[in-house]
């Protein structure tokens, strides 16, 4: 079996796969259309984020019968159609929530303390101890939109820090934590507000115009699940008027997210897609990736 490493994958976890038989080839910066043309030859593919494996790449894919995504989303795969060619989609859900949770909880404090604007201001030679005055997020109610593994974690740890948290998802849950509440209250309630859902048709510029203009004057917006679910145009004119105070952005609509003008706001703060990017995830995912080629491997061939 050969499989095509297209993403960064930690070394011990290729090692593994190499041990287990699998002939493995590392080309992690391979660009699109070197992948179109190379992927004929493979018989699995790891991925990460970076690499889109649409209909053209797996049409190409003539031999190709397995897809790892190493990572929480599959919105950069085109799963249906992958599957209806026979092809195995797998990824590791579990793998970086605890991580993306953490900086979801980051993003609470950055914004409410105004860090990263006095970071810069300190660094301007500047002594503005006035101008951040901040709040405590004890005490305030956090709306989670989605609450699967990360919205989970983040109700976890926001509990523990004295904050009251709702969450809305479509289908009942029971955490011990949090309480389920529809849409609209949670809009109407939240001081902040943090995603966690997938990007599909239905979760589309999820907050747009007239979400925005139900929230609390003067919310807070945590964008760590996935780009595409807020209209950032709306999020745009909404931060200029006010009515958002601030919003911490580490997923967007197009990535890689350059010229972005949210960006031009001193109330935005960001990252460029960093949430699963830790040492600790990062070696949990490339092993939970080995393991699922390897179990593969050995029971398809």
């Amino acid at each position: 079996m050969k499989v095509l490493i297209c993403d960064p994958t930690a070394p011990e976890a290729i090692e593994e796969m190499r041990q287990a038989g699998i002939e493995v080839e590392v080309k992690d910066d391979i660009s699109a259309q070197e992948l179109e043309a190379t992927i004929p030859d493979y018989h699995g593919m790891v991925v990460r984020s970076r690499t889109m494996v649409r209909k053209n790449i797996i049409d190409a894919g003539k031999d190709l019968r397995v897809i790892v995504r190493g990572g929480v989303g599959l919105d950069n795969i085109d799963v249906e159609y992958a599957q209806s060619k026979g092809i195995t989609v797998m990824n590791t859900p579990a793998a970086s929530s605890d991580s993306v949770a953490e900086l979801t909880i980051g993003y609470l404090f950055a914004l409410a303390r105004h860090i990263p604007q006095a970071t810069a201001s300190m660094k301007a030679n500047r002594w503005e101890k006035k101008k951040f005055r901040g709040t405590e997020i004890q005490g305030k109610t956090l709306g989670l939109i989605g609450c699967g593994r990360i919205g989970t974690a983040v109700a976890r740890r926001a509990d523990a820090l004295g904050m009251k948290v709702i969450f809305h998802r479509r289908t009942p849950y029971e955490i011990d934590c949090a309480i389920q509440v529809p849409l609209k209250e949670l809009l109407q309630t939240s001081d902040y507000i943090s995603l966690h859902v997938p990007h599909t048709e239905e979760t589309h510029h999820l907050l747009g115009r007239e979400e925005f203009a139900l929230m609390k004057d003067g919310v807070y917006i945590v964008q760590c699940g996935r780009g595409g679910t807020i209209d950032e145009e709306a999020l745009y004119e909404a931060l200029v008027a006010g009515k958002v105070a601030g919003a911490a952005l580490d997923v967007f609509e197009t990535e890689p997210a350059v010229d972005n003008r949210l960006f031009q706001l001193d109330n935005v703060i960001g990252s460029p897609h960093i949430g699963a990017s830790t040492l600790e995830a990062q070696a949990r995912v490339g092993m939970e990736v080995a393991s699922l080629m390897t179990d593969f491997y050995k029971e398809r061939f």
